[in-house]
């Protein structure tokens, strides 16, 4: 699927627009924790039972999956930047919502509406992609897909000071606050980009997608309540499994699908979502237990008898360590790349939980659990939008970030409904209220670190070093000095100009960003390498006039290899569409 641009033309990305970007992905990340703090007191704030009061929860997940891959589709076809703006202000209307009521229905259409904001993650890393150099794009989205855990690990000891202190519909009226300050911003200072999917936008295919996660996640959620081996939950699943076999089956025939399965089922995009699955799963499992921990009294034998506001203190490393994180990424991964990157990551991962076995005594080992799993996770979450990106059409980006964004929902969606069996199976019985045992603790965290095994394996399996990603992601010297040669030998001076120039096109005429062009020379040596710009430009200086190859590639188009002989200023376009020459070196 080819991609075109806006005939408006692009504003360029200014310094600011990261941190904006990442705000916004902080802010969506706030709904999922914001009502940690008082989970346990829902049924007496609305008044209702425990079972029904579960649904504010669960609303927020169903919609914030579903909306996810919908989301970036619509960011392909019809602007990122909109989408991301359209997918705060619902936010901003569901938190307002929530902060006007008291009654369960309303509340739970607040959630929904919450959920739907979980889009501007995949919406914020496409946008970068689309707009950011090389040398800024790989921390840049470290960051963004970190964001996720950043504002989840900052968001509980600000919501337990708030709920301990004020009326606990203040979160929302917060949250709506943060919702409207990431609106201006992304306003002010983000702008819009200029690349477009072809195709239209599959409302059938969104139905479909739409039926077989509420069908999947349904009973994943409410599992524990309706009971595993109940005919409810059972036949869910089995529901779920025919809609999504249908739903793909239909995918595959239409011409352009919410979802291109065929890419999807490529080795390097399918790994890395099944890899984020098994880091969804060991996010959440911290967020789980330490909480739970660290507030239990000191009366139990191995409670540590803090208070909310504390807990959440101790935990807030785990989301300050993920941003700090991001530059260590960049560097890593422009040396080793991102497979390496997420191998690392999920290493530290792996080596958090175990020490954490053994770190649950005091508060204090809960923070240095906190810092070394944060660092682990920040990591391998901010490998998986390079290794994603790497994979696929720059025109299927926003689709594509949204479906592994979805991955990583459906992991912690599993680690939630996992861990809590097994908190509640493991729970002592005092008094009526079910108490979780060190040894509920302890099994949660030796499931997080099997998952980590399985993402380890499935990491190994990636492809060494993706070409596409190296060349999309890192700025090597050469390329950059040859780059920056080229500039200057074509930069109009007056005098004759010494290198090639022109556009990288696709097969319907649109310019191709981030083609990769090599320069050839007659002994079939490399002479220079550059990336074609947003509007598909390219300029490459030459030692010398006389006979040369232009090769170019990139992701989503058949590579082409063009003869051409320096002797003037003519543009050479290089055309996608057409097959590649056979040249002899």
């Amino acid at each position: 699927m080819s991609h075109t641009t806006t005939d408006e033309p692009a504003r360029r990305a200014s310094g600011a627009t990261v941190p904006v970007l990442a705000f916004a992905g902080i802010v969506v990340a706030v709904m999922q924790t914001l009502l940690v703090p008082v989970i346990k007191d829902l049924p007496r704030l609305l008044d209702t039972s425990p079972s029904n009061a579960s649904w504010v929860l669960t609303s927020t997940l169903l919609s914030g999956a579903v909306a996810t891959p919908i989301m970036g589709r619509l960011g392909d076809l019809f602007g990122k930047r909109r989408m991301l703006i359209a997918s705060l202000s619902v936010m901003v209307v569901g938190a307002l919502l929530s902060a006007l009521t008291d009654a369960l229905i309303p509340m739970i259409v607040g959630r929904t509406l919450q959920g739907v904001a979980m889009g501007a993650i995949p919406l914020g890393i496409g946008l970068m992609r689309d707009m950011l150099p090389r040398e800024r794009l790989g921390s840049a989205m470290a960051l963004m897909s970190s964001s996720i855990g950043v504002g989840g690990g900052l968001a509980l000891p600000a919501a337990a000071l708030v709920a301990q202190n004020t009326d606990w519909h203040a979160l929302y009226y917060g949250a709506a606050g943060l919702g409207v300050v990431s609106i201006a911003l992304t306003l002010l200072v983000v702008p819009e980009s200029p690349l477009r999917a072809k195709g239209s936008f599959d409302l059938p295919g969104a139905f479909g997608l739409t039926a077989g996660l509420i069908l999947f996640l349904l009973p994943i959620s409410k599992g524990s309540d309706w009971g595993w081996s109940s005919p409810t939950t059972l036949g869910l699943f089995a529901a779920a499994v025919v809609v999504l076999l249908l739903w793909g089956l239909m995918e595959l025939r239409v011409a352009a699908p919410l979802v291109d399965l065929r890419t999807t089922a490529r080795r390097e995009v399918l790994l890395t979502n099944l890899a984020s699955i098994m880091v969804g799963v060991s996010f959440f499992v911290i967020s789980l237990v330490l909480p739970q921990l660290l507030q239990l009294p000191s009366e139990t034998g191995y409670g540590l008898g803090q208070s909310m506001v504390v807990a959440g203190l101790c935990v807030a490393p785990l989301g300050l360590t993920m941003m700090f994180t991001a530059p260590v990424y960049a560097r890593l991964s422009a040396r080793y790349g991102p497979r390496t990157t997420l191998i690392i990551g999920l290493v530290i991962i792996g080596i958090g939980y175990a020490g954490g076995l053994g770190l649950m005594s005091a508060a204090w080992q809960t923070v240095v659990t906190s810092v070394l799993i944060g660092a682990g996770i920040g990591l391998a979450y901010s490998s998986l939008p390079a290794l994603i990106i790497g994979a696929v059409p720059a025109s299927e980006t926003g689709a594509a970030n949204g479906l592994n964004t979805l991955m990583r929902s459906i992991g912690t969606s599993v680690s939630s409904a996992v861990i809590g069996m097994v908190l509640a199976n493991t729970a002592n019985d005092v008094g009526g209220v079910a108490v979780p045992t060190l040894h509920g603790f302890r099994i949660s965290f030796m499931i997080a670190a099997g998952a980590v095994a399985v993402g380890l394996v499935l990491a190994f399996f990636l492809p060494r070093r993706s070409q596409s990603a190296v060349s999309q992601l890192r700025a090597s010297s050469e390329e950059d000095a040859n780059l920056a040669r080229a500039e200057q030998a074509l930069a109009g001076s007056g005098q004759p100009p010494h290198g090639f120039r022109g556009r990288v096109l696709a097969a319907d005429g649109a310019p191709v960003a981030r083609a990769k062009v090599t320069l050839i020379d007659r002994h079939g040596r490399q002479a220079g390498a550059t990336l074609s710009g947003a509007d598909g430009n390219y300029a490459l200086a030459v030692p010398a006039r006389g006979p040369y190859v232009l090769a170019a590639r990139a992701a989503g188009h058949a590579p082409l290899a063009h003869a051409a002989t320096h002797d003037g200023d003519r543009p050479v376009d290089l055309d996608l569409s057409l097959p590649g020459e056979t040249v002899p070196a």
